[in-house]
């Protein structure tokens, strides 16, 4: 077993595991073991730490793991992301086991709104539609009508009739996006953020892009930086053919046809591993070094390891919340993944 082989210690100052490639090994075999054992299918989010990634059985955005959990047949579902995620794929799949290594793997932007909150906000908005990001708790998306990626945000809030108002939330920078996008006058944001991607700033991106002036840049629409890099392409400090706005799955999409030497990139820095897997021969940057989840993170070899060895944790929603939260869960899934917004 690997405890008699692997050291008990992360070495957390460095951000790297003391593990012998050796250790690595048996860690992978024990993985894949388990899971064949346990009838579990891995899903990680594009923002897992690089050996998360690379055992897992799928590893995508938010919108692309909601699809596969709600198709996979297998009867565990371990979900290697932060507890909304793992949320929602008990809501597609309430016949399966939900797994996530780490229970206290949260999210700041999820818990900028609460059920309580946005049913004030409804009461002040009568007839209004509900849209939530996906980066919300289940009994949040049981009060909305139908919820978004940043895949298909512009695409499902372009779905609700002109005339109606619409709320939007919890994130200010993808609701400004959206709305900026759609040119739509009567749509409310919720004032909530990432706390990752908010501190991705405008005087970061105009740094790095002083320091590499020939790259591309894409862009999260979470970013506390979208509207900065749009109006520095409006003013021609970025070009509009290289600068892009863009989901994750978007980036991953838009690397692997990138001929650009360098591309920089403005989102939670556990992307970068995918990106670079998808295109060899560009180099990838953060714009923030620093832009690291620590939700995101909590799930490491070890409690992957434990969750598949124990069964633990498990993910429970209740009943009632999970069939209100379907629908509006499933309406999302039935709107196809937007093309790469424009950045004008």
């Amino acid at each position: 077993m690997l405890e008699q082989t692997a050291p008990d210690r992360l070495d957390t100052a460095q951000g790297e595991l003391t593990w012998t490639p050796e250790d690595w090994d048996a860690w992978r075999d024990e993985v894949r073991s388990l899971a064949r054992g346990r009838d579990a299918v891995l899903l990680a989010h594009n923002y897992q730490a690089p050996e998360i990634q690379d055992v897992a059985d799928h590893v995508g955005d938010s919108l692309a793991l909601s699809r596969i959990a709600a198709a996979s047949g297998a009867s565990t579902i371990v979900f290697a992301g932060v507890h909304f995620m793992a949320e929602t794929a008990k809501i597609l799949a309430p016949a399966r086991t939900v797994l996530i290594p780490d229970r206290a793997a949260g999210c700041s932007l999820a818990d900028t709104i609460t059920a309580d909150d946005l049913r004030a906000w409804k009461s002040r908005h009568p007839g209004a539609a509900v849209v939530a990001y996906v980066n919300t708790t289940a009994e949040v998306k049981a009060e909305s009508d139908v919820c978004c990626t940043s895949s298909n945000a512009v695409e499902v809030v372009d779905s609700i009739p002109a005339e109606q108002e619409v709320l939007f939330l919890p994130d200010q920078f993808l609701g400004a996006h959206v709305q900026r996008v759609t040119g739509r006058d009567n749509m409310r944001i919720w004032l909530g953020e990432c706390h990752v991607h908010a501190d991705i700033s405008a005087v970061g991106l105009r740094n790095r892009v002083a320091e590499h002036p020939e790259a591309e840049v894409y862009v999260h629409p979470e970013c506390g930086c979208t509207t900065s890099a749009l109006w520095m392409v409006s003013q021609g400090e970025l070009p509009a053919e290289r600068t892009h706005v863009l989901s994750t799955g978007a980036m991953l999409e838009a690397a692997r046809r990138s001929t650009s030497s360098t591309v920089l990139v403005a989102t939670e820095i556990g992307m970068l591993h995918q990106l670079r897997k998808a295109n060899t021969t560009t180099a990838f940057e953060p714009v923030n070094s620093k832009a690291s989840c620590r939700f995101m993170k909590m799930t490491t070899p070890r409690t992957l390891l434990r969750a598949l060895r124990e069964g633990r944790d498990e993910v429970v929603v209740d009943p009632d919340v999970a069939a209100r939260a379907r629908s509006a869960v499933e309406r999302m899934l039935e709107i196809g993944a937007s093309a790469p917004a424009p950045a004008g």
